[in-house]
This record gives C-alpha cells, sequence and structure tokens, in this order.
C-alpha cells in the first residue's frame, strides 16, 4: 500500500499535566535497516508516558518524539534487511517511543505475533508491561518455584501482570494495594496474600510468613527501607520507578550482613539486541502462558488518541485496574 505523508498523532509541545497533550499532524515514519512501520490499532499508556510528558523522562535521541511506547496493529512497510515480516502480517510491538500516531516505526526483533485468542486490543497491553516484568522478575531478579514473591501496586498494569505470571512460575504471591476492593483483585489474579497498604503493614506480613525472596518495586521513597526489612536473608529488590522519589539514606550494613541483592533497570534506555534479547523469551515463556489461560490481559478502559489527556487523568488518578489504552484506528 502507499501511505500518506503526514499522520495524526499527539505531541507534547511542553512539559506539563495531561492537558499538554495535543492532537497533530506530522509525517508517517520512514523504516531504517531491520526496522518495520505499523498501522497503529491500539496503543498501550504506560506511567513513563506520564513522565515523558511532565518533562522527567526524555526519549533516546534516536527516538520519536512522540509518547507511546507499546502498539498492536498491521505491517505496512518494511525496512531493508527485514527478514521476520511482512507487509499484512499483524503483530504488537515495544516502541522507542511514538506509539500515541496511526503509524509507528521500531525494530522488526521488538515485534511478536498477536496471542492466539487475544484480540488487537488486548494485545496492545503486552509489550512494554511483559518485557518490563519478565527482564526484572525472572532475567534480573530470578525468581524461581517455591519462592515468595512481592509485587507493589498490584492492580496497576505491571502488578497485574507480574501477579499471574509470577503465580505461573509456582511461586508463592503476596501484592500491595490500596482498597479492599482492589486487594480483592490481586486475590482473584492469583495472589495467595493481598494486603491493604493503608490499613495494613506489609513488612509486618511478609516477616511473619519468613521474608520476601524478591521484591519489584515501582514507588521508591520511603519504601527502600521498608522493602529490605521484608526481605528474606539473601533476598533481592528490583527497582523499576520512583513514584515516591529515587534518593534515600541507607544502611549498607544491612545489606552486606543478611546478604541482601539491590537492583533495577530501566527498558527503554537498552540496546535494540538486549530488547531483542527479552523480547524472544517473553515470546519463549509468557506467549504460552496467555495461550493456556495462566495469564490473561486485564483491561481498565479505552479512550479516542484525540482524548489522550483523558487517558492521563484516568492512569494518574490511581482509579484504574489493568491496563488503559489508545484506540487510533479500525
Amino acid at each position: 500500500m502507499t501511505l500518506s505523508h503526514s499522520m495524526l498523532a499527539v505531541e507534547i509541545p511542553a512539559p506539563g499535566g495531561p492537558e499538554v497533550l495535543q492532537p497533530c499532524s506530522v509525517p508517517v515514519p520512514v523504516p531504517g535497516h531491520g526496522q518495520i512501520i505499523i498501522r497503529v490499532a491500539w496503543a498501550g499508556v504506560n506511567r513513563p508516558d506520564a513522565l515523558q510528558r511532565a518533562g522527567a523522562y526524555a526519549p533516546p535521541p534516536s527516538a520519536s518524539p512522540l509518547p507511546g511506547l507499546e502498539c498492536s496493529g498491521t505491517v505496512v512497510e518494511v525496512g531493508p534487511g527485514v527478514t521476520r515480516w511482512q507487509i499484512g502480517d499483524q503483530v504488537c510491538a515495544l516502541l522507542p517511543g511514538g506509539g500515541y500516531a496511526e503509524y509507528a516505526v521500531t525494530h522488526e526483533a521488538h515485534a511478536l505475533p498477536i496471542p492466539l485468542g487475544l484480540s488487537l486490543r488486548e494485545a496492545a497491553c503486552l509489550p512494554e508491561t511483559c518485557f518490563t516484568v519478565w527482564s526484572n522478575v525472572v532475567m534480573r531478579g530470578r525468581l524461581k518455584s517455591g519462592e515468595r514473591f512481592l509485587v507493589h501496586g498490584g492492580t496497576s498494569g505491571i502488578g497485574t501482570t507480574a501477579i499471574q505470571m509470577a503465580r505461573a512460575l509456582g511461586a508463592r504471591v503476596f501484592a500491595t494495594a490500596g482498597t479492599d476492593e482492589k486487594c480483592q483483585v490481586c486475590h482473584e489474579l492469583g495472589a495467595d496474600v493481598a494486603i491493604n497498604h493503608r490499613s495494613q503493614d506489609f513488612v509486618a506480613v511478609l516477616k511473619e510468613q519468613g521474608g520476601a525472596d524478591l521484591i519489584l518495586d515501582m514507588v521508591g521513597g520511603p519504601y527502600i527501607e521498608r522493602n529490605i526489612k521484608a526481605l528474606a536473608d539473601d533476598g533481592r529488590l528490583v527497582q523499576i520507578a520512583f513514584l515516591q522519589g529515587p534518593k534515600v539514606t541507607l544502611n549498607f550494613a544491612e545489606l552486606m550482613m543478611r546478604r541482601l541483592t539491590l537492583t533495577g533497570s530501566t527498558l527503554r534506555p537498552q540496546s535494540d539486541l538486549a530488547k531483542a534479547r527479552i523480547a524472544r523469551e517473553v515470546e519463549e515463556n509468557i506467549w504460552p502462558m496467555i495461550a493456556r489461560g495462566a495469564l490473561r490481559v486485564v483491561v481498565d478502559s479505552e479512550f479516542d488518541l484525540r482524548n489522550a489527556a483523558a487517558a492521563h487523568r484516568r492512569m494518574e488518578s490511581g482509579a484504574h485496574v489493568g491496563k488503559i489504552v489508545l484506540k487510533v484506528q479500525d
């Protein structure tokens, strides 16, 4: 097909709140070596999008300045050297940016087939979340069957995925959430223990159970010291975000005496090769979980692309359960 020269997108003309997100017309991207162009059907909405909008998370120099780190849709153009995909293939993909648009470009190795039985709407929720959870919980955090695993924010996109994935891997799953209703959702997704962090102390709960072998945290701030106290000896803390700040004072003697590991990562700045490796592991391990019904996509709500500001307001309200998506094209 012949692509038009311009497309509808949502841009960030200046840092600020959700209201700064503005529909605009921009050139359609051109694929480079090893890249594909996707006609976007749905785009996932993620916390890094809001950080970028606020001016706190700049895209890599080679990435689109438009927000959006994952999408689903149809391959409409392939660049030189592309071998896996053909025009007309339906995919979901991790993006370096640019998902809030009618067309997006990404490396061919960062696109995956739509899991059997899932719609494009559901598939758009997978890449950013699955890449993040798998790479941090398994590749970095080394979660094993039988271990005690704690994830904070159990009803977030990350949390709903982490609960189900850890359960499928045989872990004993603990999750925190802010209401009793959200705790019930965590139980329904497979958490053995759901902790209302407004009325319960997750440190005390985990200590009673012998401590967490692995904690996945996106809160940061005062949670960092509390997470360390909640870990079992030889436990691991994996940090993936800092909703309450990245700077704390820690006594490292406790880490030494108890042989603890503190680590973390961000996905977007990693190399194409590193993301390709994560993509292979996600397809080999998480796609079968989806196929056998061990992991389902939890969609909170959908918004039209032009109404991306409302999607961001929904996400930042903290009321959502699961993923928020933007409808881009039929």
